[in-house]
Formats: C-alpha cells, sequence, structure tokens
C-alpha cells in the first residue's frame, strides 16, 4: 500500500509544524498537503469532484477558525461531495467550547482534539491519527 493521503487545513505555521511533528512520531507512510485557510481547502474538494484521478484524503484535519471560510463551512462542502464524503475528519482546534464540539459533530466530523499547550501533549495527535488510518481500510477511489 502507498503512504496515506492527509489533508491539513490550518492556517498558523506553528500548528501546522507540530502537526507534522505529531504525524512523524507514527510509522505510518503519508503524503502531507496543507490549505492554508478554508477557501483553498474547498477549492481541493471541488478538485477531487471534478477529476477521478484525483484521489481524496484518507484524513482531514480541520481548524475551525480559518480566513476567508470557516472550518464548519469547508466540512459542509466536504460532506456534500460525492466522491469525498466518506473521508475521515478531525477536528484540531484550540476551541473547548462544547458548542463548537457540538456543531462539528453534527456536521459530520468524526474526532475532536482539543489542541494543547504542551509540545509532549500535541505529539499525543500522532497517536490519534495512527488510530484513525488503520482502523480503515485503504480508500477505494470511487
Amino acid at each position: 500500500m502507498g503512504p496515506r493521503r492527509i489533508l491539513i487545513v490550518e492556517d498558523n505555521r506553528a500548528d501546522v509544524y507540530l502537526i507534522r511533528e505529531a504525524i512523524e512520531s507514527t510509522a505510518i507512510r503519508v503524503e502531507v498537503q496543507v490549505a492554508t485557510d478554508g477557501e483553498e481547502a474547498i477549492r481541493l474538494i471541488q478538485k477531487w469532484k471534478a477529476d477521478e484521478k484525483e484521489p481524496c484524503p484518507d484524513l482531514v484535519l480541520l481548524d475551525i477558525n480559518l480566513p476567508r471560510k470557516s472550518g464548519a463551512e469547508v466540512l459542509r462542502h466536504l460532506r456534500s461531495s460525492e466522491r469525498c464524503r466518506e473521508t475521515v475528519v478531525m477536528v484540531v482546534s484550540t476551541s473547548d467550547s462544547p458548542q463548537d464540539r457540538e456543531k462539528m459533530m453534527a456536521l459530520g466530523a468524526d474526532r475532536y482534539f482539543r489542541k494543547p499547550s504542551e509540545y509532549e501533549d500535541f505529539l499525543k495527535l500522532g497517536g490519534v491519527i495512527a488510530e484513525l488510518l488503520e482502523g480503515k481500510s485503504p480508500r477505494a477511489d470511487h
């Protein structure tokens, strides 16, 4: 099996770095793509929708508070996509608000991970990512 595909939708460069560190702490071969705002993420979803040769990601790591379009809008767009609606989505956010958590889960998020302030705690994200990627079969392009 080739590398698993992960899309990180995050505007904070430091958080992208920490997410990459967490991913690298796993033994899983991955191909990482980054969208730095909601509009860019939606453009990628449109591209996957339009071109069947473009594989959907196996996992999307999605921040809630993004420039241009919110994480909720990105998630709505992904879940309405015929080709990529089954993609696993984990919200990775600083928000600990029950309303944010409930809203994102109601929109179809599979998991919610609150960004911790400690580096070691942030690396625990790697274990959650590995669990999500290993717990699902390889994505069939259909």
